[in-house]
């Protein structure tokens, strides 16, 4: 069994970056692909990201293409998510994600086994 344990987010301003991340526990991170979910106020968990096991396949929900960026470190046993030119709708709790069963990550929450403990991000003037 995997532990995530996530850490950044806080309070920014339109406009402004933002890099979550994701520290695994142990060296099977490298045997799983990666997810970002979020959850907005009084909406449901969405994806906005994932990443295959080696890093060379990524998906990007329509909303975040070219401002999101998911990476991750085999090496650190690490996951990120770099958010440029945050908005007022990127507002949410963020969750990291380890989907076990396939290689580039799945769209749906159920297609991952191991979750983070969500990490919230306000973006307000």
């Amino acid at each position: 069994q995997i532990q995530l344990v996530q850490s950044g987010g806080g309070l920014v301003h339109p406009g402004d970056s933002l890099r979550l991340s994701c520290a695994a526990s142990d060296r099977t991170f490298k045997n799983y692909a990666m997810g970002w979910f979020r959850q907005p106020p009084g909406k449901e968990r969405e994806l906005v990201a994932s990443i295959s096991w080696g890093g060379g396949s990524t998906h990007y929900a329509d909303s975040v293409k070219g401002r999101f960026t998911i990476s991750r470190d085999n090496d650190k046993n690490m996951l990120y998510l770099q958010m440029n030119t945050l908005k007022p709708e990127d507002t949410a709790i963020y969750y990291c994600a380890a989907d076990g069963s396939s290689y580039s990550g799945g769209i749906f929450e159920r297609d991952y086994d191991y979750w983070g403990q969500g990490t919230q991000v306000t973006v307000s003037s």
